[in-house]
């Protein structure tokens, strides 16, 4: 068992969260329990993850995807509503952090997805901004792109959107997991021969062509499961906690 407000300090700290400006507050977002010994991880604050929670009598809810986004209704009311006062009665705190856990180093969604890549000599892009949200890495031997789209598939468990415009064979990649399609042209300014992101946009299929960049559009949740999973296995690990990772499915 651990305090909240330990927790939320330890977090903070390890993620650096007051150095990064962000579309929405990052922490302690919905106050619940002063003492918390079971936490529920997930990707987004969903109702379906609240009732998971709930299920299993969670103390705490931990997310990638959390609330009161930069320009969203102030209005509590419908979903938003019923969300909050879910965590409410059942007195659950919601933690979210969502730039903060995309970059961090080792437990970030792009260091987490950089490791499923098996990508070597992982660096940061340094035109693109917070400092590591778009990555860059080789591989140790070059692969014809169809391969790799093939093998993602099969560790994410599930069918990705390839569009080949490059070279037959890759060896060198960047990504940006989430909605991070706009940063092709930095990777391609880069020199990667292709970019995996998880959404793709009408006009990255365009860029993609003219820039002769391969792109892969892997799935938003499917490449985003894995930072808050990392990160609750991180806490489990220093503190006293029964942590479960609960992946509502999303094939967005």
């Amino acid at each position: 068992m651990i305090d909240r407000d330990q927790l939320v300090e330890f977090l903070n700290t390890e993620l650096q969260s007051e150095k990064i400006r962000d579309y929405c507050p990052n922490g302690l977002q919905v106050e619940g329990k002063a003492r918390i010994a079971r936490l529920v991880t997930g990707v987004t604050a969903s109702q379906a993850l609240l009732d998971a929670a709930v299920a299993v009598n969670a103390d705490a809810i931990l997310v990638h995807h959390g609330y009161f986004w930069k320009n969203e209704t102030a209005s509590v009311t419908g979903i938003k509503k019923k969300r909050l006062q879910t965590l409410l009665c059942h007195d659950i705190n919601l933690l979210a952090y969502h730039l903060p856990l995309d970059v961090h180093p080792r437990l970030g969604n792009n260091a987490q997805l950089g490791h499923l890549l098996k990508a070597q000599n992982i660096t940061a892009v340094a035109t693109a901004e917070p400092n590591g949200v778009l990555m860059q890495g080789e591989l140790v031997q070059a692969a014809p792109v169809q391969q790799l789209a093939a093998g993602l598939e099969q560790v994410l468990g599930r069918q990705v959107l390839l569009h080949a415009a490059g070279s037959l064979a890759v060896s060198k990649l960047a990504w940006c997991t989430g909605g991070g399609q706009g940063y092709i042209e930095q990777a391609a300014a880069a020199g990667a021969q292709l970019f995996i992101s998880g959404e793709v946009s009408e006009q990255t299929i365009h860029l993609s062509r003219e820039l002769g960049i391969h792109f892969i559009a892997a799935g938003h949740h499917a490449t985003e499961r894995y930072g808050v999973k990392a990160l609750g296995e991180f806490i489990a690990q220093q503190f006293a906690l029964d942590v479960q990772f609960i992946d509502i499915d999303n094939p967005a």
